[in-house]
């Protein structure tokens, strides 16, 4: 619930399309992971947080209660935008059918498991996250591309959210324990 949530939800897709991926269309757990595009090393598919909004869907409430004397102040609601892009060490000849099997293997686990509860997003998690395939025009994927000297590769844009970033600020209230009315009668002149 806190600031880690950013961190923890790529974890968590990570570990999710490890789950499901290896070793069908990636052979080890070590060739998923969190890598920018122009930086991906020796994996086989590479998630890339490439941008971060306010979620239009939560609108934060105001304070909430933490006890009789304490209000924590509203938490921040977010959608995570992520690029996967697959990359395949295989001969020339096979490459772009590798990748695409394992893009095709992709987009049937986040369809398949389209919410991340609560639970699985970690301690403090309030509520479930949804992950939702991308519609994007052609322009705007090449635009996202923006890796001098490396040409486009087939990419799947996703959104995960909300997140809830929870408030680590806090007030001091007072309550009203006790009122005392006081009746004055007025007298008739």
């Amino acid at each position: 619930m806190g600031y880690g949530m950013i961190s923890e939800t790529g974890n968590v897709l990570v570990k999710l399309l490890s789950d499901n991926l290896v070793p069908d269309v990636v052979t080890t757990p070590d060739g998923i992971g969190m890598c920018s595009p122009d930086d991906h090393g020796d994996l086989n598919l590479g998630i890339y947080l490439y941008d971060v909004a306010e979620s239009e869907e939560i609108l934060a409430p105001g304070m909430v209660n933490s006890g009789l004397r304490r209000q924590a102040y509203p938490s921040t609601f977010l959608d995570l935008y992520y690029m996967l892009t697959a990359y395949s060490n295989s001969d020339l000849k096979f490459r772009a059918g590798e990748e695409q099997r394992i893009l095709g293997r992709v987009v049937q686990v986040l369809r398949d498991n389209s919410v991340l509860p609560e639970h699985a997003l970690g301690e403090g998690a309030n509520l479930a996250a949804r992950i939702e395939l991308q519609q994007m025009e052609r322009y705007e994927k090449m635009r996202l591309w923006n890796f001098p000297n490396i040409p486009y590769r087939l990419s799947l844009f996703y959104r995960v959210g909300p997140i809830e970033i929870a408030s680590a600020k806090t007030r001091d209230i007072v309550r009203v324990t006790d009122v005392d009315f006081m009746v004055r009668e007025q007298l008739d002149r």
